[in-house]
């Protein structure tokens, strides 16, 4: 697994072995950004020194790939932050990093709110929702934020007037949603 592009364009991303985490692969990374730079229009986010939430981080790879294209700053949240530090370390990104060590369904209050936010808990466990629910409520979620939720390819979410969809779409084994906090 590899940054996919910008400036740390190429460097490898590692992963634990066996499944206990999923990191977004590498194709579907490429797709979600090409789509947050082309594909949404007049709600296309400029990536230039956006704040970044990555929640049930896991390997930090979106969150890294998002400052790797020019986000200011990354927070990541995950109650095992251990793979995502070892990455932010090997990149050299430690000072434009916070790494949180929670439960995304029970987040902390935020010391800042993103104004883009990547929520990927493990597939088939309809976490999604709750935690943007959660995430919002505690003040991560910026008002227009932009949050990419991926789930397993057959799992719904519920429409909320808090999110607006503005994309759909399937990828294998996953399905990427890009909404937008409609505060």
């Amino acid at each position: 697994m590899r940054i996919v592009g910008g400036r740390h364009r190429g460097r490898a991303i590692v992963a634990p072995p066996g499944r206990k985490i999923r990191p977004t692969a590498d194709r579907v990374r490429e797709s979600v950004f090409n789509i947050l730079s082309h594909g949404l229009g007049a709600d296309a986010p400029r990536l230039d020194g956006m704040r970044v939430l990555d929640a049930f981080a896991g390997t930090g790879a979106m969150g890294l790939e998002a400052l790797s294209r020019g986000a200011g700053h990354a927070t990541f949240m995950d109650l095992d932050v251990a793979p995502c530090r070892a990455n932010i370390e090997a990149l050299g990104e430690t000072a434009r990093c916070e790494v949180v060590r929670a439960d995304c369904l029970r987040p902390p209050p935020a010391p800042a709110q993103a104004t883009l936010l990547f929520i990927d808990p493990p597939y088939g466990d309809k976490r999604a929702q709750a935690a943007l629910m959660a995430l919002d409520h505690a003040g991560w979620i910026a008002t227009g934020a932009i949050c990419i939720v991926e789930t397993g390819a057959g799992e719904e979410i519920a429409p909320t007037p808090e999110f607006a969809q503005l994309d759909d779409r399937r990828y294998g084994a996953a399905r990427i949603r890009f909404l937008r906090q409609e505060r």
